[in-house]
């Protein structure tokens, strides 16, 4: 008799010490049922309200009802719900028959299989939308792109500011001036766009304080006779088929970006929106469109002939355009067909002499869009989606096309402010918002649940 009481009490206090171990019996497979299915949860998704339910549960309520509530009390979540993995390893471990049973036949359901899919692929959009995207990733660098984020966005500013106020007016530039109007000063900052070699040249033009219309009547032989002694032939051939150009246009043609942006307002703007979101269907505009004047320096910058090895060469080839070498389309077209943006950055690399900072911000856009254009097709390739890509390229054609006959319509009557104001928007913050938008991609794919 005492030795069963002195045994009880012994299960008293070793019930005591450990209460998990007393209680874990009592655990049934009910206390972690689904109430859509009413059998154990398989990978448990808890909703801001609180409850939880199987994953291909949820997903074929929301197959079936396309709603984004809770099945149950029919409050609405928020997000894109997760696994709870806490609770989804605690069943696993407690019932692991009962779980690899339910596995099995939920494998077997070709309706569960195709509702997680769409269910899947729903939460992914989802997450590539959410302008919130990495919010719990926000102490681990958030604060150090915030700050890169807001340097660049005060540097941008500054250029805005000072292309605004010290920028020489658009209507003072030589591609509206009649070249029989320009003065002495104007020849010479017309003749130093040639190149650095024309500064050989820039004291002799001052002195004999050459115009417009004197500029209009020289000839080869006077350029090569005092006062003017261009002795070399590269560069007395390049002055006279510039001004060759000049004549025929009665104007500067323009050689730099804000010129063309002058010349050209409404299609510069174009241009700068459809090559960041179409650098395919930007040059084929180019190549069909604006052919000699635009796409022929534009293949001869970033495909140059290997085989013009010396400056003046290279300086003639480029103002006397010939039709590309197989070799150069060759090279064009395989940059052009997987490699679009770099074409821009080599482009913009050309003319960091001329435009400091706005080739930079160019060239930053141009990596920062390939790197958002390959997670594209990472998604796509991830998804097994690569059958919809005709239908994809299509769509985005016909967008393409329709936005730019919109803008062409209603060209004439946007406010000459508002197309500044979206010019340099695209040219110096949308960087800026590239590199945010490449920041979540990047923690989308760290926080995906496959």
């Amino acid at each position: 008799m005492e030795e069963t009481q002195q045994h009880d009490l012994h299960t008293m206090t070793l019930e005591q010490d450990d209460p998990l171990e007393s209680t874990s019996p009592q655990i049934s497979v009910s206390e972690f049922s689904c109430h859509c299915c009413y059998d154990i949860l398989i990978n448990p998704t808890t909703l801001n309200c609180g409850h939880s339910f199987c994953r291909h549960c949820l997903a074929l309520w929301w197959t079936s009802s396309k709603k984004t509530e809770c099945p149950e009390c029919r409050e609405k979540w928020e997000g894109f719900p997760r696994v709870n993995i806490l609770l989804r390893d605690a069943i696993e471990k407690l019932f692991p028959d009962a779980i690899r049973m339910r596995f099995e036949d939920i494998q077997q359901n070709n309706d569960i299989v195709q509702s997680l899919a769409a269910f899947q692929k729903y939460g992914n959009d989802q997450i590539s939308l959410a302008p919130n995207t990495g919010r719990v990733n926000q102490q681990r660098g958030g604060g150090f792109f915030s700050g890169v984020l807001t340097a660049l966005t005060s540097v941008a500013v500054v250029l805005l500011v000072y292309h605004w106020s010290s920028r020489e007016s658009e209507h003072d530039l030589l591609v509206h001036k009649a070249v029989a109007k320009w003065t002495a000063e104007e020849v010479v900052l017309w003749l130093e766009q040639l190149g650095p070699w024309a500064s050989l040249y820039r004291d002799r033009f001052l002195a004999e304080r050459v115009n417009g219309r004197l500029l209009l009547t020289l000839t080869e032989e006077e350029f090569s006779r005092a006062p003017y002694t261009i002795e070399n032939s590269s560069h007395r051939r390049a002055i006279l088929m510039e001004l060759e150009r000049v004549k025929a246009l009665g104007v500067k043609p323009p050689q730099n970006l804000w010129e063309y942006k002058a010349v050209n307002p409404g299609r510069s703007l174009f241009l700068l929106y459809a090559l960041r979101s179409s650098p395919r269907l930007g040059l084929l505009y180019l190549y069909l469109f604006d052919y000699t004047d635009t796409f022929l320096p534009f293949i001869h910058t970033i495909c140059p002939l290997q085989e013009d090895s010396s400056e003046e060469d290279i300086l003639t080839k480029l103002l006397d355009l010939r039709e590309p070498t197989w070799k150069q389309w060759r090279e064009f077209l395989v940059k052009y067909s997987f490699l679009p943006y770099q074409l821009i950055a080599e482009f913009a690399w050309d003319w960091l002499e001329v435009h400091y900072w706005t080739s930079r911000f160019l060239i930053v856009n141009a990596m920062l869009l390939s790197v958002l254009e390959l997670f594209s097709f990472w998604r796509i390739w991830s998804r097994s989606e690569l059958k919809t890509v005709p239908q994809r390229m299509w769509s985005h054609f016909w967008k393409v096309s329709t936005q730019g006959l919109f803008v062409a319509m209603f060209w004439p009557l946007i406010p000459q402010f508002v197309c500044n104001c979206l010019f340099y928007w695209a040219l110096y913050f949308n960087p800026i918002i590239n590199i945010d938008l490449v920041v979540k991609e990047v923690r989308r794919l760290e926080t995906q649940v496959f």
